[in-house]
């Protein structure tokens, strides 16, 4: 039994498997919760609520590993894949903020070589909103790239893109780190993930990595992999350049994969570390007492780049800088919401009407892109408590 005291003194209890604590509010939170394990969706998971700065419910269970031996805890730390975009995109929000770059400036400005076949046009927002031309490498390269972040820059920069860049989307799930990962390496000389843990994680107590150093490994929830390949709908050479071939991705999971900075695909934490970042989009670029950047660097993160069909995923998109817009409702009854999905279902999202932000992470994965049911109903009986 898991117990928690918040703002006002009480305290809500949470028998059984299902660990952890909401307000009162919340109550339902906890149910829906519940009802993941008992209708056999889930190994491990865990969600959080923060509204306005304050956590509002933690909750966690089942097992960290595949053998079901050891539990999934409050401080299993889960990879959240692309639900790590965000967290990244508020890096290159405080270096605009601090004038060490321009969102609207292009991309080349401060990296010359990405402007090579046409790229020099391509602002610095537009390629965070997946409109750079470049989802992945359709000719071979050694996987083992994604994990050299200097080689991995060099050959994105010198990709040919696979349409006119900022005319068209195209979601580009891995080169999306890449670029933003060197865009702040060379405005700050820091990396990015060092960027993270020593400007915002380490000081608000967060329990969020990029780049995950060895001590905290043990820790880190072993992934059940879907059984079922996801539907990408009709194929085309930009979903499988991003997706589809052998080397579209590293090996993930192991101490290399988890070890190396990658800002768009392997961010580790807890949903409650994930909730609290996200809380930055919910509450005009603040995270407690901490004010990441203001309400110009807010807007430009935050406003419509792109919207409708995407060359790479089968949905129509509302894309923003490192974070999408709501336009399908995957992320509650507010159009205005903003969200993230990860490969297998984890999710971080952010309204910032209600000041709310949230997160789902969890080691069995699913083969949903992005509308994965077990936060959609988890999403739902939280806007059923407001």
């Amino acid at each position: 039994m898991g117990e928690r005291a918040f703002a006002g003194g009480a305290v809500m209890q949470v028998d059984g498997a299902i660990e952890g604590w909401t307000t009162p509010q919340f109550g339902a939170v906890k149910a829906a919760f519940a009802s993941l394990f008992a209708d056999g969706l889930e190994l491990g998971a865990s969600f959080a609520l923060v509204i306005d700065g304050e956590p509002v419910a933690e909750l966690w269970g089942g097992f960290a590993d595949r053998g079901r031996t050891q539990p999934f805890a409050r401080t299993t730390l889960t990879p959240v894949y692309s639900t790590t975009k965000p967290i990244a995109a508020l890096v290159v929000g405080m270096l605009a903020d601090q004038g060490a770059i321009d969102l609207e400036a292009s991309v080349a400005d401060i990296w010359p070589e990405f402007g090579a076949h046409g790229k020099d046009k391509v602002s610095i927002a537009d390629a965070m909103a997946h409109k750079a031309g470049v989802p992945g490498f359709v000719e071979p390269i050694d996987p083992d790239l994604w994990l050299d972040p200097p080689r991995l820059a060099a050959a994105v920069a010198a990709l040919e893109p696979l349409w006119e860049p900022g005319t068209k989307h195209g979601y580009h799930p891995q080169t999306y780190g890449a670029i933003v990962g060197e865009i702040a390496r060379r405005a700050s000389g820091r990396s990015l993930g060092g960027l993270l843990r020593q400007e915002v994680c380490a000081p608000l107590g967060i329990d969020f990595w990029i780049g995950t150093p060895a001590s905290e490994h043990a820790r880190c929830a072993e992934i059940l992999k879907p059984r079922q390949m996801t539907d990408f709908g009709e194929l085309n050479r930009e979903t499988r350049a991003a997706f589809l071939t052998k080397w579209a991705s590293a090996t993930r999971g192991g101490a290399a994969w988890r070890e190396a900075e990658m800002p768009g695909v392997n961010g580790h934490g807890t949903a409650l570390a994930t909730a609290m970042l996200f809380q930055a989009f919910a509450s005009g670029g603040r995270i407690g007492p901490l004010q990441l950047f203001g309400p110009k660097t807010y807007d430009a993160l935050t406003q419509e780049r792109a919207r409708g069909p995407d060359l790479v995923l089968p949905f129509d998109l509302s894309l923003r800088a490192g974070i999408m817009g709501n336009s399908n409702l995957f992320y509650g009854p507010n159009p205005e919401a903003l969200g993230h999905s990860g490969w297998g279902g984890s999710c971080g999202f952010a309204d910032p009407a209600q000041r709310l932000s949230g997160a789902y992470v969890m080691n069995q994965q699913s083969n949903a892109l992005m509308n994965d049911p077990r936060p959609g109903r988890l999403i739902a009986a939280t806007y059923g408590c407001l």
